[in-house]
């Protein structure tokens, strides 16, 4: 079996990539500058050479901001991208996983979001994610997994986790962060292992909602990396997200149900405390060996 990975480069991709390793399984990573997604041509050429078994796209515009002043690039990336892959993936028979996000939802909520929620997104970036899955699902919904995710962190490349980290090792004082915004935080070598199992175990397609259990504010979240980094938590300070004024709206309520995974043979991915606890020393060496 031979996978292929789009936005090798990326967090996630990288977390693929550890875990493929780990399980044995043949894998080639690519990242923008080796495959183009918004370009049909290359994506055929690459799919239909490769013959991947399995197609992971990771390849994502997560500039949530940016977005807004870029519809049109980003469009491409998050939209026309993943449609290229999906007709590229039938036409060699390949399964593709589509990682989608919680932004596709209006954020308006009190209880988790269920898989089969409408799509009421709002933001550019958001729309733009909401269109990727519609256009997937159009074009291959035979052998193609939507999976929406949030809040990823690991010790790789730039996130909350490595951000507040830094702030709890390298500085003084206090930090502010929003306390009116909720979610829940997710492990990216969690979310690869989950998907991965989802495939093996050769589970129905369709959507699912990849994140850690339980659910937490971005000060909580804070809270608790100060914690497990042996800081005084009492510098987190709580504040309205209205302090903080962004170009793209953020979802006030984002945490994300996990009742599709009842008709698999896997269980919802872990605590988000408990992924964190495990994943900080790894945080703690990246952000002490980048300085």
């Amino acid at each position: 079996m031979t996978w292929l990975i789009t936005g090798g480069a990326g967090q996630l991709g990288l977390a693929f990539q550890i875990e493929l390793s780990k399980q044995g399984i043949d894998f080639m990573s690519v990242n923008s500058t080796q495959l183009d997604i918004t370009n049909p041509l290359s994506v055929e050429e690459s799919v239909n050479s490769i013959k991947p078994d399995v197609i992971i796209n990771t390849a994502a515009w997560t500039d949530v901001d940016g977005a807004e002043a870029n519809e049109s690039a980003a469009n491409a990336v998050n939209a026309l991208g993943p449609q290229n892959l999906a007709i590229a993936a039938k036409n060699v028979g390949s399964r593709l996983v589509q990682v989608s996000t919680d932004y596709v939802f209006s954020g308006k909520g009190t209880t988790p979001w269920s898989e089969a929620a409408e799509h009421n997104p709002q933001s550019v970036y958001g729309s733009t994610k909401s269109e990727g899955e519609k256009l997937v699902l159009e074009s291959y919904s035979a052998e193609s997994y939507v999976v929406r995710t949030a809040w990823l962190y690991s010790a790789d490349r730039k996130n909350f986790a490595k951000t507040i980290t830094k702030l709890a090792l390298n500085a003084s004082g206090e930090v502010r962060v929003v306390n009116d915004q909720m979610g829940q935080p997710t492990f990216t070598g969690d979310l690869a292992k989950q998907i991965i199992d989802l495939v093996l175990s050769d589970s129905l397609v369709g959507i699912y909602h990849g994140t850690n259990s339980g659910q937490a504010t971005w000060f909580e979240y804070a809270q608790e990396i100060f914690r497990l980094a042996g800081q005084d938590v009492s510098r987190v300070v709580p504040v309205s997200s209205s302090e903080y004024p962004r170009p793209a709206k953020r979802p006030s309520y984002s945490v994300l149900g996990h009742d599709a995974w009842a008709k698999t043979t896997l269980e919802p991915m872990r605590d988000w405390r408990i992924a964190l606890a495990e994943a900080m020393p790894a945080i703690i060496s990246a952000v002490k060996a980048e300085g």
